[in-house]
C-alpha cells in the first residue's frame, strides 16, 4: 500500500506546513484504501502539503479530492497569496487535475453539501465549535468509512471536541494515531474503544505543558520532556 508514497512525499515535503512524514503516510494509506470514483474531502489545505499526498494516492485508485479552505486574509493565514501558492504547489506536483478547490468556510459549505464522501480529513480551524461542526461532515460518509484529524490530542479545542463527540459520543471509534494525526472510523464505539481514547489524554496533557513552556521561553525544560523543537508539538 505504500508503493508510490516516497515519490508523493518528495513532492509534498518542500511545501510549507506542519504535517510530518508519518502523518503523510497515514493519509496516503487511508486514501489508498479507496476505490475508483470515491471522494475525499479535505478541510483546511493551507499551501497544499497534505493535499498533494491525498491527491497522489487518490490518483492511484481513481479517486478525487475536494479541498475546502476559505484562504482568509490576515497575518496568520495569508489570504489570496496562500491560495496562489496552494495552486502553484499542486501544479508543480502534477496533481491539480485530481483536486477540486472550494474556497469557502467549511461551516458554511457543510449545510449545502449533498455529495457522498468516502474519506474525510479535518485540519481546519482548531476551536471546539468549528471542529465539532466539521465532524458533522460525516453525515455524508458511509458507515465504516474513515475520518482523519490533524492536531488531535495536541490542540485544546480539537481534543475537547474529541472527548465530547468520540469519548462520550456514539458515532465514532478511535483507531490509532501518527503523533497528532488521529484516525477514526464511522461506527459506534465499544467500551474498550472509549478506554483507548482515555489512554491518549496523558499525551495530550504533556503537549499542553510543552506549549506553555515554549510560550514562557523555557525550551530547555521542554527538551527534558522529549520536545527538541522551537515549534509546538504537531
Amino acid at each position: 500500500m505504500t508503493d508510490g508514497f516516497e515519490e508523493a512525499w518528495s513532492l509534498a515535503e518542500p511545501v510549507k506546513g506542519w504535517m510530518t512524514r508519518d502523518q503523510g503516510l497515514a493519509l496516503w494509506n487511508a486514501a489508498s484504501r479507496l476505490e475508483k470514483g470515491d471522494l475525499i474531502v479535505e478541510i483546511g489545505s493551507h499551501q497544499g502539503r497534505s493535499t498533494i499526498v491525498l491527491a497522489s494516492a487518490a490518483r492511484t485508485v481513481g479517486a478525487r479530492v475536494v479541498a475546502v479552505d476559505p484562504f482568509v486574509d490576515g497575518r496568520l493565514f495569508g489570504g489570496s497569496p496562500t491560495r496562489q501558492r496552494f495552486e502553484t504547489n499542486l501544479k508543480n506536483a502534477g496533481v491539480e487535475d485530481v483536486v477540486e478547490l472550494v474556497a469557502e468556510y467549511s461551516t458554511r459549505l457543510r449545510p449545502l453539501w449533498d455529495r457522498p464522501i468516502q474519506l474525510l480529513y479535518i485540519d481546519g480551524k482548531h476551536d471546539y465549535w468549528t471542529y465539532t461542526d466539521d465532524l458533522r461532515w460525516s453525515t455524508n460518509l458511509h458507515d465504516g468509512k474513515e475520518i482523519l484529524v490533524h492536531d488531535c490530542f495536541s490542540s485544546i479545542g480539537v481534543t475537547l471536541g474529541t472527548i465530547a463527540k468520540v469519548l462520550f459520543g456514539r458515532r465514532y471509534t478511535y483507531l490509532d494515531r501518527a503523533t497528532s494525526m488521529a484516525r477514526f472510523r464511522l461506527t459506534p464505539p465499544s467500551a474498550k474503544d472509549r478506554l483507548r481514547v482515555i489512554a491518549q489524554l496523558p499525551w495530550f496533557l504533556r503537549n499542553v505543558g510543552i506549549k506553555i513552556l515554549l510560550r514562557l521561553r523555557l525550551a530547555p525544560v521542554a527538551k527534558i520532556f522529549g520536545h527538541d523543537s522551537p515549534y509546538d508539538p504537531y
